[in-house]
């Protein structure tokens, strides 16, 4: 199984990432959109039950009610009988829905409470304007979750028991209502200004003829997994307000129309070679069925020319919905065919149904013109492309092991045996990684699986699953070609790990035997010798350290280890390289730098040295209270890792370690670490 090749963090990263937090919240509550917009479309006047009808409906009965269209006459005056349900579902229940969806995802440790505050947020802004707020549903949504977040770190732990359910209700509701206060006067009239000046723009492009360009930068832009900051973020709002007012939007259309990438797996189906042309006939039925487009992103990677076949079946596509008033009542996700066709409006019908048919045909000859005027003889390296695209990703995808004969993401050829977390040197972040992978893979009932520690530099390939830093990946996956490959960026709490449990519950078929009882320090800890001296001495313990930066605090934990005689003074410059090379913040306050592996011969014995910052400092952008630093000879301080990465995982225990005012407390809490 072929690992992936993940770059570094940058632009394009923190895009998907923030594009993915969007999905996030739209997701979840597509039903709800797919609903809206079959009630839409069968119902309003211009519907498809009152098309079939021949326009010749009631309009006092069950349809227009429903519609919002229904009147009854009064005095000899028509009036309107009510909004129906169309108008409130878009005006009210999906912004809403979204506001409350965005609250859950940033208060996940009680997420209904961080919902509804995010749902009272969103509702204020909804008051404040007369479009659909889905722009500001996005904002308000999840900053309700944070802010009741951080109101309740205020007094966590000091209500007095028989007063947690009064404080809870009353400090949600003061704040629920001091949020959509704020953003009924303060946010709409700028989500409303922004709303029409994004509108203004697009309706600028298709007087202009010049819709149909925004497919090179969509295009290419959904291979590099852009595509949900784009759609999500810009389209999905604008459409639904687009929609609201005329009845369609082709906007659902710029990014979800299958028939670019379906063209493109047609032309490697008739004129691709080896793997790429076996794979494509099913790739395309999975792409235009299923709706699962980053499926053909793997034929673009292999032979990158052929971006310019998907970006001319675009703009074709966008071309013919302009001509011929081709549109969706509602978003298109997945971007499935069946999906597509859900949505359609009747006047929209015939744009929507050409629009896919054209696009996928002039992406067919494009593709087979390049194809053919190819001058490698070869198919390229499919797996090797699908491997890319799951480093632009981020992680592994679930239908990736389907291109190239192999399988698919959470399917393993054989039962997971041995695990490994490797990190630069093999000693500090891999240690505290597998200590608590190792503890989450044993408390699900699988004794017999060792997860170990690995530096980089001595892996082999020998291991059916490796985990290592995003940074690190480019560097571990070509050691370890046959694993499956995880990458993590929050060394203790990465929802990571809870994947790398899935991966394993379905290779292994789920255990038989019971789970072990809670794993103590001890039974989580990897057998190690008796320290022939003390790793961790209460001397190397500092509680209030000097260092403001990171670079001093580096210094400062370095110093105690030279103090110690464990190591040179030459180790320091290594434990910086370190953290150039890959940042070493493990997640919950917690930092270990240790020197690389080209630094161990500066290491005279295993030891440890810990400094506390009551006021935190800053380690790329994280708060960290406490620097351990670590320098290991013979894997004697692995036992200790084991423990530190138990203790630093539960919240409870921090909490109580930053209360320790002293290097007993903190010795203490550790528990015993030499014997």
């Amino acid at each position: 199984m072929s690992t992936a090749t993940v770059a570094s963090p940058s632009m394009r990263t923190q895009v998907q990432k923030f594009g993915t937090f969007l999905s996030n919240m739209v997701m979840p509550n597509i039903g709800a959109f797919i609903a809206w917009g079959l009630i839409t479309s069968l119902f309003i006047k211009v519907g498809w039950i009152n098309l079939l009808a021949g326009g010749n409906l009631a309009t006092d009965g069950w349809v227009a009610q429903l519609g919002g269209w229904a009147v009854h006459t009064v005095d000899g005056k028509e009036v309107s009988m009510g909004s129906g349900i169309v108008g409130p579902m878009i005006t009210y229940l999906l912004p809403v829905l979204i506001g409350y969806t965005g609250g859950k995802m940033m208060y996940a440790d009680r997420s209904v409470r961080g919902g509804v505050v995010g749902a009272i947020a969103t509702f204020g802004v909804i008051c404040g304007t007369s479009i659909p707020m889905f722009m500001g549903a996005m904002i308000m949504g999840p900053l309700g979750g944070w802010a009741m977040k951080q109101v309740d770190a205020i007094w966590d732990g000091k209500i007095k028991p028989g007063f947690e359910m009064l404080v809870d209700n009353f400090s949600a509701g003061i704040l629920g209502m001091i949020l959509a206060v704020a953003a009924f006067f303060a946010l709409s009239p700028v989500i409303t200004a922004i709303s029409a000046a994004a509108g203004s723009a697009v309706g600028w492009l298709v007087t202009a003829k010049l819709l149909p360009l925004t497919s090179i930068l969509i295009e290419p832009a959904k291979v590099l997994f852009l595509n949900n900051a784009i759609n999500h973020g810009i389209l999905t709002p604008l459409g639904l307000a687009q929609s609201a007012e005329t009845g369609q939007s082709i906007l659902f259309l710029l990014e979800a129309n299958p028939g670019p990438g379906l063209g493109l797996l047609l032309a490697y189906s008739i004129f691709g070679k080896g793997s790429a042309k076996a794979s494509a006939p099913g790739a395309a039925i999975i792409h235009f069925i299923g709706g699962i487009h980053e499926i053909y992103f793997p034929y673009v990677l292999m032979k990158p020319v052929m971006i310019l076949s998907t970006i001319a079946g675009g703009m074709t596509g966008v071309l013919i919905n302009v001509m011929f008033n081709g549109g969706l009542r509602a978003p298109a996700a997945p971007g499935s065919i069946i999906a597509i066709y859900t949505s359609v409006t009747p006047q929209g019908f015939i744009g929507v149904t050409l629009s896919w048919i054209g696009a996928a045909a002039v992406s067919l000859v494009v593709g087979a013109f390049l194809l053919r005027i190819s001058k490698d003889d070869s198919d390229g390296d499919l797996s090797q492309a699908t491997s890319d695209m799951e480093a632009l990703k981020g992680k592994k995808s679930s239908v990736s092991g389907l291109l190239a004969g192999g399988a698919a993401v959470g399917v393993a050829a054989g039962p997971v045996k041995n695990i490994v977390f490797a990190c630069d040197a093999g000693m500090g972040s891999s240690a505290m990684g597998a200590s608590l992978l190792r503890k989450k893979i044993q408390d699900a009932g699988y004794k017999d699986i060792k997860v170990v520690n690995q530096a980089i530099a001595n892996l082999t390939d020998s291991y059916d699953v490796i985990v290592t830093h995003q940074d690190l990946a480019n560097r571990a996956a070509p050691k370890v070609p046959s694993a499956q490959l995880f990458t993590v960026d929050n060394f203790m709490g990465s929802p990571v790990y809870d994947d790398v449990v899935d991966y394993v519950k379905k290779a292994n078929a789920y255990p038989t035997y019971e789970a072990p009882a809670a794993a103590t320090v001890a039974a989580v800890a990897a057998p190690v010798a008796a320290a022939k001296a003390d790793i961790l001495d209460k001397g190397s313990i500092v509680v209030a350290g000097t260092a403001t930066t990171k670079e001093g605090a580096i210094d400062e934990v370095g110093r105690l280890l030279v103090k110690t005689g464990a190591v040179d003074e030459g180790y320091i410059a290594s434990m910086h390289d370190r953290e150039r090379s890959v940042s070493t913040y493990m997640g919950n306050l917690l930092a270990i730098p240790h020197g690389t592996n080209e630094a161990k011969d500066l290491i005279k014995r295993s030891a440890m040295a810990i400094v506390k910052y009551p006021n935190g400092i800053e380690w790329n952008g994280k708060p960290v209270k406490f620097v351990i630093g670590i320098a290991g000879a013979n894997n004697e301080h692995l036992a200790l890792l084991s423990k530190i990465a138990i203790l630093f995982s539960n919240k409870d225990d921090v909490a109580a370690l930053e209360q320790a005012t002293s290097a007993d407390a903190i010795a203490d809490a550790l528990g015993k670490v030499n014997g």
